[in-house]
């Protein structure tokens, strides 16, 4: 059993970058919530095909739904939202799928939120009541900076005061006053002639078709590395010239995009998408309130990839923040039940997703509850379980060796 575990985990991982690979599962390796956050194919891979849960009307989904996928970000009109920010593993799923894995998240965080568990099943408890109560309402909201309390507010701030210049600091230098990126070999790695070439052919093919061709000039790139789940994957960091040098550059991201870890396990039909970038910034503007600056999907060499204006890590939901602050932990997980239902209505009657008023007489009969909070409370204990097992084949160096 053991072993078949790290085979799974391997072959997901198969064409990962062999450089980058060790540092995802050392990533892994750092707490019980990591490796959850590292392994969305395990969860969905494990979901039971017979699950009631199943029978729920289907939505667009996230896909890897947990705890620090929300995040506040600077829109194409320069405001500021809080909503979900990770749609890589996008698909049309039961709308009970995003809930589901967002539950267990905070079951399987609970150590590192530093409560206990039964203290953890009264936030899963706020999350479901904050849900179900906003899909029967069958509204779309927003969180506003005006209104947001807590850490949301506190990361609205944090964007609100950012200044390009300081930003831009954090990612480059300046020499003779041009920029140009920084290379630390941990989240940044130099990228070859080759590959050089490819990104600056590519975004000037795509750039010469936008309003603003010039902002799209290439001034430098290097190889990016960053998160735990999809880290490993085909990815850059781009400096443009955006509105001017030194301190008026942009920084885009510009990663892979293939097929979502959802797709061999769902049997609603899919929409044709283009490649895995169209897939994944379609639902993105489907679901979110206003999508990222700069959001577009473009192809380089017969493979997708998603372009949006870089946004910080930091700008993410971090539980060290709220670790121990139990009435801090209740609003944000009834924020987050609520976004989650927001972006399902607003995404609502597109492409297969079931009509807004098929999803308020779904909340309107929440015997699906239990189903749920039995499913996120025995499937903690299997992260539990592999967590172990990985954490074991990783001292043990044999994860180094897997191919």
């Amino acid at each position: 059993m053991s072993q078949d575990l790290i085979q799974r985990i391997a072959a997901f991982n198969a064409d990962r970058d062999p450089r980058l690979l060790p540092l995802k599962y050392q990533a892994m390796r750092k707490d019980v919530f990591a490796f959850y956050r590292g392994t969305c194919h395990l969860f969905y891979e494990d979901w039971p095909a017979g699950s009631p849960l199943n029978a729920a009307p289907p939505a667009w989904a996230a896909g890897d739904l947990h705890l620090e996928n929300f995040g506040s970000y600077q829109g194409d009109n320069r405001l500021v939202y809080f909503d979900l920010n990770d749609f890589d593993e996008a698909a049309l799923a039961p709308c009970t799928w995003d809930l589901a894995r967002l539950v267990t998240s905070v079951l399987v965080a609970a150590p590192i939120l530093g409560v206990a568990l039964d203290v953890a099943q009264t936030l899963v408890d706020a999350c479901l009541a904050a849900y179900t109560a906003t899909l029967a309402d069958g509204q779309v909201c927003s969180v506003e900076r005006e209104t947001a309390r807590g850490p949301i507010k506190d990361l609205l701030q944090q964007v609100c005061q950012r200044r390009r210049a300081t930003f831009l600091a954090t990612y480059t230098e300046k020499k003779g006053g041009k920029r140009k990126l920084c290379i630390n070999h941990r989240h940044t790695f130099p990228v070859t002639d080759e590959q050089y070439a490819r990104v600056a052919a590519a975004l000037k093919r795509w750039g010469a078709e936008q309003a603003h061709p010039k902002f799209y000039k290439l001034l430098d790139v290097v190889q990016r590395a960053a998160g735990v789940g999809s880290l490993g994957v085909e990815r850059y960091l781009l400096l443009v010239r955006g509105s001017g040098s030194p301190d008026a550059n942009y920084l885009l991201d510009l990663k892979a995009e293939d097929q979502s870890s959802l797709a061999p396990y769902l049997t609603l039909t899919q929409p044709c998408w283009a490649h895995g970038a169209d897939r994944v910034c379609n639902i993105q503007r489907r679901m979110q309130n206003t999508p990222p600056a700069l959001l577009a999907a473009l192809e380089m060499d017969g493979r997708s990839f998603l372009l949006h204006e870089l946004q910080p890590d930091e700008d993410g939901i971090r539980l060290h923040t709220v670790q121990g602050k139990q009435g801090r932990l209740r609003k944000l997980l009834g924020t987050l039940g609520a976004i989650l239902a927001w972006d399902q209505v607003r995404s609502s009657g597109r492409q297969g997703s079931a009509p807004t008023d098929d999803l308020i007489a779904f909340a309107r009969a929440p015997q699906w509850h239990a189903a749920l909070r039995d499913y996120a409370t025995s499937y903690r204990e299997r992260v539990e379980r592999d967590y172990a097992t990985f954490c074991a084949a990783y001292d043990a160096g044999e994860m180094a060796g897997v191919p």
